[in-house]
């Protein structure tokens, strides 16, 4: 078994190895996949040939690479997947390809887990429907949301936003392998070789670079999202509607706003994947030691657990931010604007009480947890039709 190294999965954004098997012909890496933004982590198995010359360049770069022979592991539950990176001699169509089948993969998983994505983002934002009067009364919680919705709503209103998000899987795809490489090589700090404290800055700094960038380009459509997903039929107005779809959002928040309305809320969602990497990272590498030891040193349900576990918890303790975000968001369009981050934060404190910067927690877990099952049962109908599997992004 190794120890924790990255791998170069650009599809994904980033993936740290937990663990690795060989077997005669196939390495079984134990992987959290992480994506730059939205801040989303996924843990899967993959299973690739012992022979890929791309599996072994995250042992080759710093981490250790003392593999203990085992006796043939089961693949039948693990997840298969073809790497996008391609190696040399791959031609542009076969690229095109993968990179489009990974966006249906992305369109399936997204879609799947909407309706639970609006649910979250109505129980999230409901301090600012009600402010507007979108919102006669606040919503008791998940359940609550989910029964009022549909029946003021319908069920295809669950799906609202949903298309502004599948979009943006494209651009964001695309901006990941422009930026990626050129912000690790600043930033390819080494953990064996500089320390830990250089290698956590240079993970932190290579990230939350990244991922503003990506983010520069592509934040006016998870604007354009989240505004139609709070879109609900306005108990005030009588049923109408705020917007009518995705240009409708933009022209609308221009007209008032200005190109600002639509980067509302931009500072913290930087400040929010620095946070979530900071986080990750520090609590895996103070747990291991301490719960991987003895008889569960190896374990496959250990580690898994440990992972799912810090990524729940990094998750959870930054999602302040992803509410105080979407809440200055929000209000583009609107008479009063937050001053900022820590103003936002602090009003909501002060008005609502600090439970209310977790308010749709519970309902991110669950879709989550949906979104991998969904691709998981996607993947291997991917393999039975095609042959091979098109992995892409969840969040």
């Amino acid at each position: 078994m190794s120890e924790p190294g990255e791998l170069n999965l650009p599809e994904y954004g980033e993936g740290t190895c937990e663990s690795l098997w060989r077997t005669s012909d196939t390495l079984l890496l134990t992987v959290t996949l992480q994506y730059h933004f939205p801040l989303v982590a996924q843990r899967s198995q993959l299973a690739v040939p012992n022979t890929s010359p791309s599996v072994g360049l995250p042992f080759d770069r710093g981490s250790r690479s003392s593999l203990q022979q085992s006796s043939p592991v089961d693949l039948s539950s693990s997840i298969s997947f073809s790497m996008s990176s391609p190696p040399k001699g791959k031609s542009a169509q076969d690229f095109f390809t993968d990179f489009m089948m990974g966006g249906v993969s992305a369109a399936v998983a997204k879609t799947a887990a909407a309706p639970i994505e609006r649910i979250k983002l109505l129980v999230q934002n409901q301090g600012e429907m009600l402010k507007t009067g979108r919102l006669d009364r606040p919503y008791a919680g998940i359940v609550d949301c989910f029964k009022r919705t549909y029946a003021d709503e319908g069920v295809v209103s669950l799906w609202r936003g949903n298309t502004a998000n599948v979009i943006r899987y494209f651009p964001t795809q695309a901006l990941n392998f422009a930026f990626k490489d050129y912000f690790k090589s600043l930033f390819g700090y080494k953990k064996e070789k500089d320390g830990y404290a250089l290698w956590m800055f240079g993970n932190l700094a290579s990230g939350g670079a990244a991922g503003a960038s990506s983010l520069l380009f592509v934040y006016s459509l998870d604007y354009a999202r989240t505004r139609l997903a709070n879109d609900n039929k306005s108990a005030k107005k009588g049923g109408e509607r705020q917007f009518n779809g995705i240009l409708d959002v933009y022209k609308k928040t221009y007209a008032t706003d200005g190109l600002a309305g639509l980067y509302r809320g931009f500072v913290p969602s930087v400040v929010g994947i620095v946070v979530y990497r900071g986080l990750y990272f520090g609590m895996y590498d103070s747990l291991k030691p301490v719960v991987l030891t003895g008889s569960l040193d190896g374990s496959f349900l250990a580690s898994f657990l440990l992972g799912w576990g810090v990524t729940t918890g990094a998750g959870i303790a930054s999602y302040p931010l992803d509410t105080i975000r979407r809440r200055m968001m929000m209000t583009s369009g609107e008479k009063v604007h937050y001053k900022g981050m820590v103003d936002c934060g602090t009003q909501i404190v002060k008005a609502e009480g600090v439970a209310f910067l977790f308010k749709g927690a519970g309902a991110n877990i669950l879709r989550g947890v949906a979104g991998a099952g969904v691709l998981s049962m996607y993947d291997k109908l991917q393999e039975l039709l095609f042959g091979k599997v098109y992995k892409g992004g969840s969040g």
